[in-house]
């Protein structure tokens, strides 16, 4: 793409080198400089004027990254980008979308004023909506959600032999279909009722017909791991032994692979919106399709 310059923040280099490289456009130096007293000072490499600026930025533990991810986003545009976009894989702080106790914040609505004040447009993969229903209701500025299907299913077609795609709970089911529907597989939903953080529990039904089947537990985030816990053993309490478990967002936030390999699971895989060694499917080519779309947009409205 003409005019377009992609920076990677620290620990994005990989997703933003292959983004790089299907875009067709330059991947330029980011660097951030931390100073004895916690201070950072980013610098971009030039040259910026008259781009359009693509950060990349997935915001796993996003607390400590943004205030050089914002300070980028202002550097680009001091030094005369046309205009900053964010693709952040992994998009953080959509859980608290309403105020449930008085006095809480609804931090997705304040992370969302935030972002669309200090960039242009934002691009997320599959990002985790609950009770909103869709980004626009937070976000301001132009948006686009890459969607992780058609990798998900074709790397499910070239691994797994007579795949039965299971959905851990009822908000799983359309992007359960949808994977089953593009490989021909059948697919089946559990019903989940959480406890707590890190207590969750399944009911699962699995017809007999799909005896044969290698389960596929499929889910949008590996978090704490509970779900994909409670889902692991409702398929061995069925008689499935060694379910493949895929996440698209693998945050592996207190429990690591073998955790869930020792519970019963065959292998983990994880697309690669956040970098983790369990990374085996490649969004890129959804983010730069969702990328043309937006700087087509963009450029409609100058």
């Amino acid at each position: 793409m003409k005019d377009v310059a992609i920076y990677a923040m620290p620990g994005n280099e990989s997703f933003a080198r292959v983004l790089a490289g299907l875009v067709e456009c330059p991947l330029q130096r980011l660097l951030i400089h931390r100073f004895p007293d916690g201070e950072q000072l980013v610098t971009l490499d030039g040259p910026l004027s008259g781009k359009s600026i693509v950060i990349v930025c997935s915001l796993k533990r996003p607390d400590a990254k943004l205030l050089p991810l914002l300070f980028a986003a202002d550097t680009a545009r001091d030094l005369g980008a046309r205009e900053v976009i964010l693709i952040a894989p992994y998009l953080c702080y959509l859980r608290q979308d309403a105020r449930f106790r008085p006095g809480e914040s609804v931090s997705a609505n304040s992370f969302g004023r935030l972002l669309s004040s200090w960039f242009d447009g934002l691009i997320a993969v599959e990002p985790h909506l609950h009770r909103l229903p869709s980004l626009c209701a937070v976000y301001t500025i132009p948006l686009r959600s890459a969607h992780s299907a058609t990798a998900t299913a074709a790397w499910i077609a070239a691994n797994v032999t007579d795949p039965l795609i299971v959905g851990p709970d009822t908000e799983s089911a359309a992007w359960v279909a949808q994977i089953a529907g593009r490989i021909g597989a059948p697919s089946v939903v559990a019903h989940k009722t959480r406890q707590g953080d890190r207590q969750v529990s399944l009911e699962l039904h699995v017809p007999a017909a799909y005896a044969h089947r290698q389960p596929v537990i499929v889910d949008d985030i590996l978090a704490s791991g509970q779900t994909m816990l409670a889902a692991i053993g409702a398929l061995v309490k069925a008689g499935f032994g060694s379910p493949v478990c895929i996440a698209v967002h693998g945050l592996f936030d207190g429990i690591g692979v073998d955790e869930l390999i020792a519970a019963g699971a065959g292998s983990v895989v994880t697309c690669n919106t956040v970098p983790h060694a369990s990374n085996a499917i490649d969004v890129t080519p959804a983010v730069r399709e969702a990328l043309g779309d937006l700087l087509d947009e963009l450029a409609s409205r100058r």
